[in-house]
């Protein structure tokens, strides 16, 4: 966890938190009761920026951004190639 903390924080996602006390860990918004798996969820529906702020006021623009390259950076595909013995 303590890896993943620390990558947030040097890809510049500095919205993104965890804390095992909130949400049971999960990626967090700025340590609110917000999961980014939600945000991205809402996006991946079709939620606009401005329709999910109107149905979470707690949240900014820069969270959703920075959700967005939270999971964009999750999944970063890596093809790793063995050769055989």
């Amino acid at each position: 966890m303590k890896k993943i903390l620390e990558r947030s924080f040097m890809l510049g996602l500095e919205r993104i938190t965890f804390d095992p006390s909130i949400m049971a860990g999960q990626a967090c918004i700025r340590g609110m009761r917000i999961p980014v798996s939600l945000v991205v969820n809402l996006v991946a529906h079709g939620k606009s920026t401005e329709e999910i702020l109107e149905e979470y006021p707690d949240l900014e623009a820069e969270d959703i951004r920075q959700s967005l390259l939270y999971a964009a950076w999750l999944t970063q595909e890596r093809v790793y190639t063995f050769k055989s013995a």
